[in-house]
Formats: structure tokens, sequence, C-alpha cells
């Protein structure tokens, strides 16, 4: 085993999964575990994740036979790692965020010992970051509340599915169930930040532009999911102030 596993929650991910980008990778790449989620999948999907951890090494599978969403799959998984990990991650099974990003957060919270590092979809020259615009106008309404009122840390980019995370600091963040479902991201930080109190969070979370970021057609966030922001952040807001 390595020091590090990478979760990647799963649902209904048959027709999504790149399995040779995986399979290239993680032939290439033996930097960390892959722990592939099945979150109650309709379709495939078990079946795919265990035909590719037949391949590959480093490779393991949660099952969970009722979806309970990314947010508490991820929580889960987390606290049922028995490895003593040094570093707990997660990124999405689309890949939006290539394999090669989430190695290099790895190695920037290893060399700079950092507790919380964060993928960030910042258009800077020469990234390729590809959001369709309503999410990144969405994105950037609900980034500016979270942090003017909640956070208040100077992070851009919450929602990013990219995340690196000290596994003791993990065990700590993820050890209750969420408030909210698609905003669980901030949630974590706010968790960091109401234990462990501001200068910690400064000295210890780094937020890291991505080289490459793509928006997926297939995405998994609804109008619906839209329409219950208020609420979740009211929420947020309320729980975490």
């Amino acid at each position: 085993m390595t020091d590090s596993c990478i979760i990647i929650p799963c649902y209904n991910e048959a027709n999504r999964l790149n399995i040779e980008a995986y399979k290239t990778f993680q032939k290439q790449n033996k930097s960390f575990d892959l722990l592939f989620v099945n979150d109650g999948s309709t379709d495939n999907t078990l079946s795919v994740i265990n035909n590719l951890k037949a391949e590959l090494p480093n490779t393991s599978i949660l099952n969970f036979k009722k979806n309970s969403g990314k947010a508490e799959a991820i929580r889960q998984s987390v606290l049922s790692l028995e490895y003593n990990y040094k570093y707990i991650g997660y990124l999405d099974a689309d890949l939006s965020t290539p394999l090669s990003e989430i190695l290099r957060l790895l190695n920037i919270a290893k060399t700079e010992n950092k507790r919380f590092v964060l993928g960030s979809r910042i258009k800077v020259l020469g990234a390729s970051i590809k959001r369709k615009v309503y999410r990144h106008f969405f994105g950037r309404l609900v980034a500016t509340f979270i942090d003017s009122l909640v956070l208040k840390l100077e992070i851009y980019d919450t929602q990013c599915g990219a995340k690196i995370i000290d596994n003791s600091l993990a065990k700590i963040i993820f050890k209750e169930a969420f408030k909210t479902k698609w905003l669980f991201d901030v949630e974590l930080l706010a968790r960091t930040k109401k234990e462990f109190g501001k200068t910690y969070c400064e000295n210890n979370i780094l937020e890291v532009p991505l080289h490459q970021w793509h928006d997926t057609e297939d995405t998994r966030i609804s109008f619906l999911d839209f329409l219950k922001t208020p609420l979740s952040l009211l929420k947020i807001y309320t729980h975490y102030k």
C-alpha cells in the first residue's frame, strides 16, 4: 500500500468511466491507492469497476447497495478506511479533474506540508479550464456568498471536486453527517475553521489552480439542485457562522 488513497464515488457511471485513462495512469503511477465507491448504482457500474480492479494494483472497491449521494458516499468511505493513510483525497469519476492533477495536488501537500489542498478552477494563462457559462456564473455567486459570510478565508473555488486532506484531519471533519449534499465541500472547510480556528486554516489550507479541468456534458447537478441552493446556503450560514 501507498501512504495516500484517492476516493472515487460512482453512481451510474458505467458509460462515463474512462477505463483506459484509469488503466494507463495507475500502471504508470503507483503514488496512491484508488478506492472506487459504488453508491447504489442501478446500471453496470459495479461490474465495470470490478473488472478494472482485477487488472490494476492498488485498487479496491466499496459497495453500497443504497444510493446516499456523493457527500455521504465519500464520508462513509473516509470513515471506513482501515489502513492508516497519511493523505486521503477524492475526485469525480468522470475525470473532469485528470488523475495527473490529483497527483500534483498530492505532491504539493507533501512538499509544502499542508493538511488541506483544494483544486481551484481559476482561469489563468496556460491553463485549460472549460466550464459552462451558467455554472461558472452560479458558482461565483455561491463562492462569494460563502466566503464573505461564512468562511472568510479568501477562497476562490470551494466546489471543485478535487481535494487532498490529511487523514487525521479528515477523520475529524468527516465524522458527522453533512447538513447539505451539494455544498458539503464548503462544510468541510467550515468545520475545519470551527474546530481549529482561522489562523490554523491560513497556515494549513492551500488553494492550487488546476492546469486542466473540463466540464462534462452529463453533469450530475440538476436545475433542482440549483433551486435548493439558497436553503442550503442558509443552513450552512446558521450552523457554521
